[in-house]
């Protein structure tokens, strides 16, 4: 058996922050953050709302373009860097309000490559036997963990909070054609979040919450130029292994990050605007949720005709990068 996608769906928190709204915060402007991300807007949840919460809302999304109920899910993987808390996992907490105890809840952390890896997981499970329907989850709350501040506009004008979401089936013709995952550990300190850590003693250290160390951070510079060198080998890399070429592909989704890495890397493969899709603008880079919300939008606007040929690449923090080569 193979796995397919049979149904997605996303959810952003109705408040929107604008680049106007991050002028009156910190000494930045519309222009510069434009200019330099493509950015021009973000959603944002109100307190009280964890990842778990906009999941569920991608989920109800899901399950009602697929016919599905809850109890129709036998396993779930929540990828997320922004738990509610450190333990238990997210997944748990959305299990519960889906009410289908006892099946598998399994978190997974590798920040923007997550789904592309949950992806992978999901498609292992189903490929084995173990299981017939996978709830894949990407979910993030990430704007309680930004300063916004001067100090911190590099990161914080960046990040928005959303959910996108895969429900996946056993089918006898291939969807995931196939996943291919890689990390570089070598560069984990250029993007990272180092507090609250088991290094320190006691982990929550007050010092390091008054040096900032509990946001991110991230050297942008060495960021940018490997993901523009990154992504072309990955996305050639899930092609090649698949016997296609540039040609074949109807719509490459790269994670949404910052939209100058996404235009660097179409014109480094010289991939038309028509087989790109970009969503950043809207919703700023939601980490691990991007891949699977551009991927909604892109369905739900008939980009995605059924028979496409799709690659997700995405490229994070860790470092880690991935790619998956999928037939819609």
């Amino acid at each position: 058996m193979h796995a397919r996608i049979r149904a997605t769906g996303h959810y952003v928190p109705p408040k929107i922050l604008t680049n106007a709204d991050l002028e009156k915060l910190m000494d930045t402007t519309d222009a510069w953050i434009v200019e330099r991300t493509g950015i021009r807007e973000r959603h944002v949840v109100e307190p009280g709302v964890g990842p778990a919460d906009l999941a569920l809302e991608a989920t109800k999304q899901a399950l009602e373009e697929a016919g599905w109920q809850p109890q129709d899910i036998e396993f779930i993987i929540f990828a997320t860097l922004s738990p509610e808390m450190p333990a238990p996992g997210s997944a748990c907490l959305l299990q519960e309000k889906l009410g289908i105890a006892p099946v598998g809840a399994l978190d997974i952390r590798t920040q923007c490559s997550g789904f592309v890896y949950g992806l992978s997981i999901a498609d292992a499970f189903i490929r084995s036997g173990m299981y017939r329907r996978v709830l894949l989850v990407a979910s993030e709350v990430q704007s309680p963990f930004l300063d916004m501040s001067t100090r911190g506009r590099d990161t914080a004008v960046l990040f928005g909070d959303g959910a996108g979401v895969a429900l996946l089936e056993a089918a006898e013709e291939p969807g995931v054609l196939s996943t291919h995952l890689h990390a570089d550990g070598r560069y984990a300190r250029e993007l990272c979040i180092q507090s609250p850590s088991s290094l320190d003693h006691p982990p929550i250290c007050p010092e390091r919450m008054q040096q900032g160390k509990h946001y991110p951070y991230m050297n942008g510079r060495e960021v940018f130029k490997t993901a523009v060198a990154t992504f072309p080998k990955a996305v050639k890399e899930a092609l090649a292994h698949n016997g296609h070429g540039l040609e074949d592909l109807d719509l490459l989704i790269l994670h949404q990050a910052n939209a100058r890495i996404v235009e660097a890397v179409a014109r480094f493969l010289r991939l038309p605007p028509g087989k790109m899709f970009n969503n950043i603008e809207k919703y700023g880079n939601t980490t691990a949720a991007s891949i699977p919300i551009a991927l909604d939008e892109a369905r739900k606007a008939g980009r995605v005709r059924d028979g496409a040929l799709v690659c997700l690449a995405a490229f994070g923090a860790g470092f880690t990068w991935g790619s998956a080569l999928i037939r819609c």
